[in-house]
């Protein structure tokens, strides 16, 4: 399986069959993260974490507190497609492998300062 992340014409991708997404909250300056896998042509995610609480960012019905960190799965259906704000703006994203963390932006060279990323299974 094969991730695909593309924005406009940069585009990559990667020989992995789950990830996680993380991202430091542009006011309240807190860690979030979401585990994905590829499950056929879809996107399924299966925990987040939330490490800590603020305005609009209050974990969510049925969330376990376990270490300071927040557990939960969020009740969405299968994904064709993320897709990712990129902004000088705000923080970036960060992708992880089960070997490797990297800000997504690494895996796209030449990426626009303002771009949406898509992120999908890839196709044969």
């Amino acid at each position: 399986m094969s991730l695909c992340l593309a924005a406009g014409a940069v585009a990559a991708s990667l020989a992995i069959d789950s990830f996680t997404l993380s991202w430091i909250h542009s006011i309240e300056k807190i860690r979030w993260e979401e585990d994905w896998r590829i499950e056929g042509r879809a996107l399924m995610i299966t925990e987040a974490r939330i490490r800590g609480s603020g305005a609009g960012m209050e974990p969510p019905v049925g969330a376990v507190l376990k270490n300071g960190v927040w557990h939960y799965r969020p009740a969405l259906p299968p994904q064709a497609v993320l897709r990712l704000s990129h902004s000088p703006h705000a923080g970036g994203y960060t992708l992880c492998t089960a070997t490797l963390c990297r800000p997504l932006a690494d895996h796209l060279p030449g990426l626009d300062n303002n771009a949406v990323i898509e992120i999908r299974e890839c196709s044969p």
